[in-house]
C-alpha cells in the first residue's frame, strides 16, 4: 500500500539524482537499496520478539480445526 512520506526539498534532489544513477524505478527502490546496505537490518522481522513463547500443541491445534 504506497504511503506519503515527507522530505526536504534537498533530500528530495539527492534522491532524484540517486535514482537516476542506480536506474531505479522508483524511490521506494532507492530507499531499499540504501537501507540493505546497511549492516544489522534484517530482511525479515520474524521471530524479532524474543519475548514470545512457542505455540503449544493446544494452540496449534486450535489454529487448524475446521
Amino acid at each position: 500500500m504506497p504511503t506519503t512520506v515527507q522530505v526536504a526539498e534537498k533530500t528530495l534532489q539527492m534522491l532524484n539524482k540517486l535514482k537516476e544513477e542506480m536506474s531505479a524505478r522508483s524511490y521506494d527502490e532507492v530507499i531499499r537499496a540504501l537501507i540493505s546496505e546497511r549492516k544489522g537490518i534484517p530482511r525479515s522481522m520474524f521471530g524479532a520478539n524474543r519475548k514470545l513463547k512457542s505455540f503449544s500443541e493446544e494452540d496449534e491445534a486450535e489454529f487448524h480445526e475446521l
